[in-house]
């Protein structure tokens, strides 16, 4: 099993500047590079100051100067808001500067706020759609001469400028929670991203299990790579355990806020929630992360790491956007290196 870092700039609030929080950002990419983990992914997302990504190509080509080893994964750009040649290019350029570094996932995105505001009318079906007709055209553009009359794009014979340093093509990732998903990304030879959130191990074999049975009825093409992203905590005490679980029990409650998209926001930040507010979802408590994210000590979080190994997962990215501080992040980051990671040595 390989480890990466999943990350973005975020916040709950507006106490640090931007420039501070992409600091801190390279920081947490920087330590993951020597520390031997394999990827860092960042996303996409617009006009949210909840999780700031409005070009992770941008992020990835700072960062290929900055790391030495590591993969740099786009998880994921939203693919109704990009244009087919568009993101071929971008994805190629990024490839070449980062030396043959880049993993493409793409996704349909999730949040009607930023569906709202860059394709009004768009909704989770239609993304869908426009992602599956995405796919293969960036594919074909990358081989070159290649023209396209689709449902939602057109154009005549093009070749991307650049091409991507991989042949015949960077990996590409698709993130993937329905049967249909997982067996579109399988049959076009991408490999799976998995973000169960906090709905804890029987979600998590559930989403193995529809990978698995996209695979058995896809036998005439290669079995692709599964990843499993997590919100993880690797704490020093118990004391130290139990605030992080009631940080993460906060920040699931904005993440929910924002995925309902209901309560005001001025610039760019979510009202803030209510003590009320922050103990009124009994799936969300404090208790329910404990019991349902690693989220312990190395041993406890080692343990649990271990029955997602053997379920089958290729990958486990460490979801560290979670609304605690730099300093905490970065500690929970060195020790998940330090102490979780050398129990996988093979």
């Amino acid at each position: 099993m390989k480890f990466s870092l999943f990350v973005h700039m975020e916040r709950l609030n507006a106490e640090q500047t931007h420039q501070e929080l992409y600091e801190e950002l390279v920081q947490l990419c920087e330590i993951a590079d020597k520390g031997g983990m394999h990827a860092i992914w960042t996303g996409e997302h617009h006009g949210m100051n909840f999780t700031i990504a409005p070009n992770p190509f941008i992020n990835l080509a700072d960062l290929a100067r900055r790391t030495q080893n590591v993969r740099l994964g786009v998880g994921t750009v939203i693919a109704p808001f990009w244009h087919p040649i568009k993101l071929a290019g971008e994805a190629a350029m990024t490839d070449i500067i980062s030396n043959g570094r880049l993993e493409l996932g793409i996704a349909r995105g999730a949040y009607s706020f930023e569906y709202e505001r860059l394709l009004p009318g768009l909704d989770a079906m239609s993304a869908g759609l426009r992602m599956r007709e995405l796919i293969p055209a960036v594919k074909q553009i990358w081989a070159g001469d290649y023209a396209h009359n689709g449902q939602y794009w057109q154009f005549p014979a093009v070749t991307s400028a650049p091409k991507p340093l991989q042949q015949p093509h960077p990996p590409i990732w698709v993130a993937a929670r329905d049967p249909n998903s997982h067996l579109f990304a399988v049959q076009n030879g991408c490999n799976v991203q998995c973000t169960p959130l906090f709905n804890g191990e029987a979600e998590i074999e559930s989403l193995m299990q529809r990978f698995n049975t996209a695979c058995e009825q896809s036998s005439n093409v290669p079995r692709p790579k599964a990843m499993l992203l997590l919100h993880t905590y690797v704490g020093s005490d118990e004391a130290d355990i139990a605030r992080a679980s009631e940080e993460l029990s906060r920040y699931y409650h904005y993440f929910f806020a924002w995925f309902k998209n209901e309560r005001p926001i001025k610039q760019g930040l979510i009202q803030a929630l209510t003590a009320e507010e922050l103990q009124s979802n009994p799936n969300l408590t404090a208790a329910k992360m404990r019991e349902n994210l690693p989220v312990g000590t190395a041993e406890q979080v080692i343990k649990r790491i271990k029955v997602y190994q053997q379920q089958g997962w290729n990958e486990y990215s460490l979801w560290i956007d979670s609304g605690m501080s730099f300093a905490r992040k970065k500690q929970s980051l060195e020790r998940f290196i330090n102490q979780v990671m050398p129990a996988f040595t093979e």
